[in-house]
């Protein structure tokens, strides 16, 4: 059942936070249309752009953050997809302020569900962090609706660092300062542009995150995935260990390419080129010689 929690910490707090994203929206590089999709387990929001002919491409963000997170990316993936950015339910977005329980098959039915209220039939996924977790779960219970899965730094597959835990929990005490430097540690240590920043500490200062660790899938599960996965991590991820994560799925998945980049932490963005790549060749291959 869907937990009832205090998702934002006050209703000014869940203004703000909306404010700030209607103003990234307006600075949406394509034209898009605002969708409601009804589901069991509530609203859901979508932003919907690019041709509608094109083939479905499903974007799923990470933990305390919404759909504005793709603004860089979402022009290159619209050149050759219809492109459906969702808010997940229970994350600083205009979705449903309810969350699923992750241990119960909620979240890939919610999935199934904005499916049919959509008209797919089979998609691309492509998530990041929890948005990561939330693609697993569903290509691993729906598999035949998965054409291409594509992971940026999931969870689910490797136990969460009990270390960054540990620093959360100490650097909560020093305030501004301590958010600041966990933004920092979170970020692998890379700079990080001044509206992100300042967008990211408002959700900080005004959101309840998720703090349970997120199930692991198991060999079984994962072995269902046999459609094309590219795998994207970064060695400096304080959250999730980068190596155990590609050591699993290189293991168990034979369809897998996986990168690793030595400069990034958990947050990864301004991948689309090589994530065309990946999609583009698989196309490709499965597109009829010309003689």
């Amino acid at each position: 059942m869907m937990k009832n929690q205090q998702i934002f910490k006050s209703a000014a707090g869940r203004q703000a936070i909306l404010e700030v994203y209607d103003s990234i929206l307006k600075r949406w590089p394509v034209p898009y249309e605002s969708l409601s999709v009804n589901t069991q387990y509530g609203q859901t929001y979508v932003q919907a752009c690019g041709d509608e002919s094109a083939p479905p491409l499903i974007l799923l963000h990470g933990s305390s953050t919404n759909s504005a997170m793709w603004i860089g990316d979402v022009s290159t993936y619209c050149q050759s997809y219809r492109v459906y950015a969702l808010d997940i339910p229970g994350e600083p977005g205009k979705s449903e302020a309810l969350r699923f329980d992750l241990n119960s098959p909620e979240p890939a039915l919610w999935l199934a569900e904005v499916f049919a209220a959509l008209h797919i039939e089979r998609a691309v996924l492509l998530g990041i962090s929890l948005g990561g977790w939330l693609a697993l779960k569903f290509a691993t219970t729906y598999p035949e609706r998965v054409t291409k899965l594509v992971l940026l730094c999931p969870a689910g597959v490797a136990p969460q660092k009990v270390s960054f835990m540990l620093q959360t929990v100490g650097l909560m005490f020093f305030g501004q300062w301590g958010l600041e430097r966990l933004i920092k540690i979170v970020n692998g240590g890379q700079s990080i542009a001044l509206e992100a920043l300042e967008y990211t500490r408002l959700i900080a200062n005004n959101f309840n995150p998720r703090i349970e660790s997120l199930p692991i899938f198991s060999d079984q599960a994962l072995k269902r995935l046999e459609m094309p996965v590219r795998l994207i991590v970064g060695e400096k991820d304080a959250l999730l260990p980068s190596r155990k994560t590609v050591a699993r799925l290189s293991s168990l998945l034979p369809h897998l390419t996986a990168t690793v980049l030595p400069d990034s932490g958990h947050v990864l963005i301004n991948l689309a080129a090589p994530i065309m790549d990946f999609l583009m060749a698989e196309n490709m291959e499965k597109a009829p010689q010309c003689a």
